[in-house]
């Protein structure tokens, strides 16, 4: 038994108008041809297709257990099409992007100004949050892609790592201004503003100090670099942050230095494991990605750390 698409399509026509002439207006096609194409339909299935009522074509018993599984089909092959239109035009869509507050304010605003400047039809919804909020909404599925960071892995999940090389912050004309790269020792009499104690980032600074001999003279503890760039920029203290966050404030005047020993920053692109991705959800990543190249640690120096 072998059925033809414009067949399938007949069927689902006058099933949905309950009239021929309908259904050919509807397909593009005489009525004739809608006439034939249900004879040849109903021959091939070997059941009556249609019983007239009160003037109005009603699908038999027989029938109306075939047009659940057709349209079925036909809305497969609808969606097939879409997706091969999303594939060669990559224009449009509807990008859902859950992210750290931090980048809401100063990474990601750039990299969407560019990314849509070359898709006019793509709208996108940015939603800030705590990591753990994020990960519930991949998992939901209620985002397309989540940037994130101290992720420990999901099975509902698909993820992406990448290491963010660190910089040391110091207010306009502080003293260590002039150092070629600053050290923890250097760091030893300083107010530090740090992530949070629970945090990866902190635990490692917390090793490179104890390493080098010298204490963390804690000032204030906080969940975002971005918090730390804007006190150190109000002449607060000193930190040692993400470069990425620290490059987005380098205009207000502090003094940006390598730290050493280098630390890293993980950060994660978190997408739905289930289902296919749109290729514009998959541009957006590449185009995040691409964005952080100066910023991300080799392979060989992250795993080294």
């Amino acid at each position: 038994m072998k059925f033809q698409l414009r067949q399938l399509e007949a069927f689902r026509a006058v099933a949905e108008t309950g009239n021929m002439t309908k259904a050919a207006k509807r397909m593009g096609v005489s009525q004739p041809a809608v006439s034939r194409l249900l004879s040849d339909f109903s021959q091939s299935a070997g059941i009556e297709l249609f019983t007239r009522h009160r003037g109005v074509l009603e699908p038999t018993s027989d029938s109306r257990y075939l047009l659940a599984e057709v349209q079925r089909i036909l809305d497969g092959l609808d969606h097939l099409d879409d997706l091969r239109r999303d594939l060669i035009e990559r224009t449009g869509g509807h990008v859902r992007i859950a992210c750290l507050p931090g980048f809401a304010i100063s990474h990601l605003p750039g990299v969407l100004v560019n990314f849509l400047k070359e898709r006019p039809n793509v709208t996108v919804t940015l939603e800030p949050d705590r990591p753990e909020r994020i990960l519930e909404w991949i998992i939901g599925e209620q985002y397309d892609c989540g940037i994130t960071d101290g992720f420990l892995g999901h099975p509902a999940t698909r993820s992406q790592d990448l290491f963010i090389k660190s910089s040391c912050i110091l207010p306009p004309d502080h003293p260590l201004a002039d150092r070629e790269f600053i050290t923890p020792r250097d760091l030893a009499d300083e107010r530090l503003i740090h992530t949070r104690r629970d945090s990866r980032f902190f635990q490692h600074l917390s090793r490179a100090f104890s390493e080098d001999g010298v204490e963390i003279n804690s000032l204030i503890e906080v969940r975002q670099f971005t918090t730390a760039c804007t006190m150190v920029a109000q002449g607060m203290g000193a930190s040692v942050v993400s470069a990425l966050d620290a490059e987005a404030f380098r205009a207000t005047g502090i003094v940006i230095r390598p730290f050493k020993p280098q630390l890293f920053h993980r950060l994660s692109i978190l997408q739905p494991a289930s289902g296919p991705t749109s290729p514009v959800v998959l541009d957006f990543v590449d185009a995040f990605i691409e964005s952080l190249q100066p910023y991300v640690a080799s392979a060989k120096d992250a795993k080294r750390s």
